[in-house]
């Protein structure tokens, strides 16, 4: 059985849901009932699930650390991601994406290069990310650095990266697969919008 949590911290609703020691979905939303559809939206089909009556160990310091990266703070964790029920491709991208740190992003077709397949199918890939913030979807950008599609729109990505500047500025590479996938300074995104660090 799927447990659903979900909390109000700083004006922003978090919400997660949990089978054991396995997480099945995150998100994040200015409203509550928007946090219920998108966790709904990303849940399996085929497992049960209920609201939580009152919060666990894990489901608190699951949402804590939701909240510090939604904040743009550095985090390390070692959740259980359950990600064994989506396609293959999807796995790939998203296990990708999850090595991203803060401070960089990667454009759509780098992550293709890397993994194989094209840009549209990695964005397709991300679109479904059922845990968006633990893995970081909204570090990947358009080739010409503008944000691309966000569940939540492109000012809600922009603000996230601008709070994960780390004002680095040289490109970065991350192996993987014995290919280097380019990692870029998060400035080169908020230049392009015409931003700069808070």
């Amino acid at each position: 059985m799927i447990y659903i949590y979900h909390q109000e911290i700083d004006e922003v609703w978090y919400a997660t849901a949990v089978e054991d020691e396995s997480i099945f979905a995150t998100t994040f939303s200015f409203s509550e009932r928007g946090v219920l559809r998108r966790l709904l939206e990303s849940l399996p089909y085929n497992i049960p699930f209920q609201m939580a009556e009152k919060s666990s160990s894990l489901s608190t310091e699951l949402l804590n650390t939701l909240k510090t990266i939604f904040d743009g703070k550095d985090v390390s964790f070692s959740f259980q991601l359950a990600l064994d029920h989506l396609p293959s491709y999807t796995r790939g991208v998203l296990r990708c994406v999850s090595l991203i740190p803060v401070g960089y992003v990667t454009t759509y077709g780098a992550i293709a290069k890397t993994l194989g397949g094209s840009s549209r199918a990695v964005g397709r890939a991300l679109a479904t990310n059922p845990l968006p913030l633990l893995i970081p979807c909204h570090r990947v950008v358009r080739s010409d650095f503008s944000v691309g599609g966000y569940g939540l729109g492109g000012e809600v990505k922009l603000r996230l990266l601008q709070r994960e500047d780390r004002s680095y500025e040289e490109v970065a590479r991350l192996k993987i697969n014995d290919k280097a996938l380019p990692l870029f300074a998060v400035k080169c995104v908020l230049e392009k919008a015409g931003m700069s660090k808070n």
